[in-house]
């Protein structure tokens, strides 16, 4: 059996060796994210995502104003995508698809440039099969997006470097500014470019493998000017970005704790999504960084220094999210590589495979839902389909909390086409420029006139009516009954009518 197993991975490793070192990755990417893509229903940033992408530009100007300024530019995109492709949960998540097939392409280019065709090969299969992969392929948010424009951008740096030019320092700084307008925090792996450029300035032909012929001093420093001037235009396009995000942090981070030391063992497994993957993956890697020596400056301060910036920051302010350095797991995926190209060709995919198979449980679960901890999830699809099987013209919904980050009124508006009538809402989200529509001071004069009522609870209760505190409750239980309960995951459902006596 052994040698059967050794032979089909021979086999399949001569295969290999003949295609273009993108095309294996970028297929197997493309295969595994696409799998499943709409079993998971939407999740709550997801529907932020679906409120804002379906609004004008100028609503999504006022919503910026508000709150979310830092993903602006991303739900901007997805406006101009949803015109095209609809909004359905598929159409939503296909950019992320994408965004990931073409990083792990990039990521093979890339290995292939900074180790050798075998270490490129392997870091991208690598990178395709791990659960955090489809997670963030398969997720209407702009992660993926973020992880391809910053392979793009250190492959851009390392051609820049070995053949300096002024197109392909343009290009460098095009993906650069992309990549802040995407996500800020991404621009974390400018410090590793920094270093780089400054390694490479300092030594002239690195140990990189950046720059291979030797060159004037004049021509180091045009580089580190070079540089500098390609990182301009990020700083004019996402500066504004920053300081306006950094205004609205309290009420966008809110649900945010200062990082702490155990955050950072947690990391591995947060952004792979599996901590046993997570596990293999950063103990390859390290054989990859301990092989490469020198050479491992590119991808290990890649890796470092983003995790290191963000968790600094973390302590002081609320920033710590493992997600939001999900763009650092492709250059880990490079180290890894660079271990598995040492080895036999069929041990290095029995490697990859076992990382595969390892990950199944976790690439099952997060296709069933997409909510963290995926012991919770939240059911807003089966929650539409009791309020649409039992809708009757003349009803209304009241959902409880309003301000939350459940959003549930999104989850319930998104599964039907025709909701029952928001009763409370004085101003809807759109209006507001807001994530979260404004309700009835005073809830009875607006309630006035009701029937119907379909009560929407974060949560599994028995006694809905008791769940909804504040004037909203007490205006609930002095006018209407409870009909009926449905419970499903993560929500109650409640049909509410009105007291005989009222």
């Amino acid at each position: 059996m052994g040698q059967l197993s050794e032979r089909s991975a021979g086999t399949a490793w001569e295969h290999l060796r003949r295609l273009p070192v993108w095309l294996a990755p970028a297929l197997v990417t493309l295969a595994v994210t696409v799998t499943g893509l709409g079993s998971a229903q939407l999740w709550r940033d997801e529907l932020a995502t679906w409120s804002a992408a379906t609004r004008s530009p100028g609503d999504l100007a006022r919503l910026a104003g508000t709150i979310d300024a830092a993903t602006g530019p991303y739900y901007l995109l997805m406006h101009l995508w949803t015109g095209v492709f609809g909004d359905s949960t598929i159409a939503l998540r296909v950019p992320a698809v994408l965004a990931m097939t073409v990083a792990a392409g990039l990521l093979a280019v890339l290995g292939a440039r900074l180790v050798d065709r075998r270490g490129g090969l392997f870091a991208g299969l690598l990178f395709a099969v791990l659960p955090g992969t489809s997670r963030y392929g398969q997720e209407a948010r702009p992660y993926a997006l973020a992880t391809m424009l910053a392979v793009l951008a250190t492959l851009l740096l390392v051609s820049a470097l070995r053949r300096p030019s002024w197109a392909r320092w343009a290009g460098y700084a095009a993906a650069v500014a992309a990549l802040g307008l995407i996500h800020l925090i991404a621009l974390t792996v400018l410090a590793a470019h920094a270093l780089v450029v400054l390694v490479a300035w300092w030594r002239g032909p690195t140990p990189a493998g950046i720059v291979t012929p030797a060159q004037p001093d004049a021509a180091r420093d045009r580089r580190v000017w070079r540089w500098l001037v390609a990182v301009l235009p990020v700083a004019l396009l996402a500066g504004p970005l920053l300081v306006k995000a950094r205004t609205q942090q309290s009420r966008q981070l809110d649900w945010v704790h200062l990082a702490r030391l155990d955050d950072l063992t947690a990391l591995p497994g947060g952004v792979a999504q599996s901590s046993v993957v997570g596990g293999l993956l950063l103990g390859v890697a390290a054989l990859g960084a301990a092989r490469l020596g020198r050479r491992a400056l590119l991808p290990v301060s890649a890796v470092l220094l983003p995790v290191l910036l963000l968790f600094a920051a973390g302590t002081v302010v609320p920033l710590w999210v493992p997600r939001y350095l999900v763009f650092v797991v492709p250059f880990a995926c490079l180290l890894a590589g660079a271990a598995l190209a040492a080895v036999a060709a069929p041990a290095a995919l029995v490697v990859v495979v076992l990382a595969g198979l390892l990950g199944l449980p976790d690439q099952a679960a997060l296709r069933r839902t997409h909510e963290w901890p995926r012991s919770a999830p939240v059911d807003y699809a089966g929650a539409a389909r009791v309020i649409a099987d039992g809708q009757r013209p003349g009803d209304a919904v009241v959902y409880s909390p309003r301000h939350s980050w459940l959003f549930l009124d999104l989850g319930i508006e998104y599964h039907l086409s025709d909701p029952p009538r928001d009763v409370l809402v004085t101003e809807d989200e759109v209006r507001r420029g807001d994530l979260w529509a404004a309700e009835c001071p005073q809830p009875e004069p607006c309630l006035a006139g009701t029937t119907r009522v379909w009560l929407v609870v974060s949560g599994r209760h028995a006694e809905p009516l008791a769940a909804v505190p504040d004037a909203k409750g007490d205006a609930l239980r002095r006018d209407f009954t409870v009909a009926q309960v449905w419970q499903r995951p993560g929500l109650t459902v409640a049909l509410l009518t009105s007291r005989p006596d009222r």
